[in-house]
C-alpha cells in the first residue's frame, strides 16, 4: 500500500506503519475489542429476547390456559434464539456505524484543514510552511488526538525525512475510505509535480467540500422527520403487543394459536423488510 507495510495476515488492517515508523489509522474499517462485542451483543441479546418472548411466549400451554414444561422450555428457547439472532445482526450494524461516525468527522476536520491550506497559501508561504502553519492552527481548534492533527503529524514527519508529501496524502486518502480526500490527493499529487496552481486546487476543493457537507445536513435535516417517524413505527408492533397481553389475557391467548403465530410471523417480516426498504430511501447520498 505505497508508504504503508501492510500486515499479511490480515486482508483489512485497522493500523498501517508508515514510511516515517508512525502508527497509521484505517479508517475503512473498525473492529471492536471484546469488551465491546460483549457489551453490545449482551445489549442486543436482552432487546432480542424480550421481543422474542412478548410475540411468541406462551405456546404449549393446556387445553385450560395453563402453562405446561412445553411452555417454559419454548419461552426460553425463542427467546434465547431471537437473543442471539439479534446480537448477531447488531455487531455488524454498529461496526458499520462506528466508522460512519469516524468517517464524518474526519470528513469535517479535513475540510477545517484545507481552509486553513488556502489561507496559509494565499499568504505567500510554500507548502511546507503551509502544512506546519495548518497543524498549529488545528492544535488551537481541536484536542490533541483529534484524527486530522495525526494526519498532519504524519505528513510534517514525512516531509521532515524526505517523503514526497503527495505520496503521504494519497496514502492518508486510501486510507480514509473518503472519496473527496482521495481526489484531493490525486489532484494534488497532479498540480505539485506538473507546476498547477496548488492555491487555486485547494481552494475550489475547500469550496466544493463545503457545499457537499451542506447539502448532505440539509438533506438531513429534511429527512430527520421521517427517520423518527420511521424508528416509531418499528417500536410501535412491540408496544401494542405488549399492551394486549398486558390488559387481555383472553385476546393475547389468540397469539399462541397456530394462525396467531403464522400472522405474528409474517407481520414480523413485513416490518422488517419495511424497515430496511425505509433506511435504504432514506440513506441519501451526496
Amino acid at each position: 500500500m505505497g508508504l504503508f507495510k501492510k500486515n499479511e495476515k490480515e486482508t483489512e488492517p485497522q493500523y498501517y506503519l508508515s514510511a516515517t515508523n508512525i502508527k497509521t489509522y484505517n479508517y475503512k474499517v473498525y473492529y471492536m475489542s471484546l469488551k465491546e462485542k460483549v457489551a453490545y451483543f449482551a445489549l442486543a441479546f436482552v432487546v432480542g429476547a424480550v421481543v422474542g418472548y412478548l410475540f411468541y411466549g406462551g405456546i404449549g400451554k393446556d387445553e385450560f390456559g395453563n402453562p405446561t414444561v412445553l411452555t417454559y422450555i419454548l419461552n426460553v428457547l425463542i427467546s434465547s434464539t431471537v437473543g442471539i439472532v439479534a446480537g448477531i445482526m447488531f455487531l455488524p450494524i454498529r461496526t458499520n456505524q462506528i466508522i460512519n461516525k469516524k468517517q464524518h468527522i474526519l470528513k469535517a476536520q479535513f475540510r477545517d484543514m484545507l481552509e486553513s491550506l488556502t489561507t496559509s497559501l494565499g499568504a505567500g508561504k510554500n507548502v511546507t510552511d503551509s502544512f506546519k502553519t495548518v497543524y498549529d492552527d488545528l492544535k488551537v481548534q481541536y484536542e490533541e488526538d483529534a484524527y486530522i492533527l495525526k494526519e498532519l503529524e504524519i505528513v510534517l514527519s514525512g516531509m521532515a525525512n524526505n517523503v514526497d508529501v503527495e505520496d503521504v496524502l494519497e496514502d492518508f486518502g486510501r486510507r480514509s475510505g473518503i472519496g473527496d480526500i482521495e481526489s484531493f490527493a490525486n489532484v494534488f499529487r497532479i498540480c505539485y509535480r506538473k507546476g498547477g496552481n496548488i492555491k487555486d486546487t485547494i481552494r475550489s476543493t475547500h469550496e466544493i467540500l463545503s457545499d457537499k457537507m451542506e447539502i448532505a445536513e440539509d438533506i438531513e435535516t429534511v429527512v430527520t422527520g421521517s427517520k423518527n417517524e420511521q424508528n416509531i413505527m418499528v417500536v410501535m408492533p412491540i408496544i401494542l403487543i405488549g399492551m394486549i397481553k398486558l390488559m387481555s389475557e383472553d385476546f393475547a391467548a389468540n397469539f399462541v394459536t397456530v394462525t396467531g403465530i403464522i400472522s405474528t410471523t409474517v407481520a414480523i417480516c413485513m416490518f422488517v423488510a419495511s424497515y430496511f426498504i425505509g433506511k435504504a430511501v432514506l440513506n441519501i447520498k451526496v
